[in-house]
This record gives structure tokens, C-alpha cells and sequence, in this order.
């Protein structure tokens, strides 16, 4: 599980993040309009468009993306968005049948 977090200026974020999460290594990258920063178990998110994708609950790290989406619609679960290709993998935008709402990602 990855706590997705957003942030006002992720530049000052960053740091803290590293250290409450004990390493050095971080991932940046932008996706549809947002600056993220991948800390550990932390995924941080700033920019104007991070409240548009700030209700999901956490985000997921799967190793079978195709048993997820079985299984969602197995149980009434809805896919918002995807199945789309991402800089970390293949990701979903699913609402829970009790509506929450979690994006997955298949990491092999």
C-alpha cells in the first residue's frame, strides 16, 4: 500500500518524507497534470490538478491487475478510469462497492 499524500509545494515536503521514511531514494515524475514524488511508502502530489485525483483512499500495489478487475466485478464494484498505462505500471481507478475509491497499480 502506498499513503498518497497531497501537498502545497512538494519540493519542501519531500524532505521530511525521506526522513520519516528512512531513505534517500525518491521517484519524481508528473502524470495527467500532476507533480508526484514516490518517498518510501509516500506518494506525494502537488500542483492544480492534485485535488482533482486527492478522494482516493490509497493506492495499491497489485501483482495481477486482471484479478482485481475480476473480482471488483464480481462484487459490484465500478472502474472509474483504466485499465491505462502509467510510469509506474498498469493502473486502475476503481470505486469499492461500499464507494470508496483506490487506484491500482500491477507492479510485477
Amino acid at each position: 500500500m502506498i499513503a498518497r499524500i497531497t501537498v502545497e509545494d512538494l519540493d519542501s515536503a519531500v524532505g521530511f518524507y525521506q526522513a520519516i521514511a528512512g531513505t534517500t531514494e525518491i521517484q519524481r515524475f508528473t502524470f495527467g497534470g500532476v507533480s508526484l514524488a514516490s518517498v518510501g511508502p509516500f506518494l506525494l502530489l502537488s500542483g492544480p490538478e492534485a485535488t482533482r485525483v486527492s478522494d482516493r483512499v490509497a493506492t495499491l500495489v497489485v501483482t495481477d491487475l486482471d484479478e482485481v478487475l475480476a473480482e471488483l466485478a464480481r462484487a459490484g464494484g465500478l472502474v472509474r478510469e483504466g485499465p491505462t498505462d502509467s510510469p509506474n505500471g498498469r493502473r486502475v481507478i476503481a470505486v469499492h462497492p461500499d464507494g470508496a475509491v483506490f487506484e491500482y497499480i500491477e507492479q510485477a
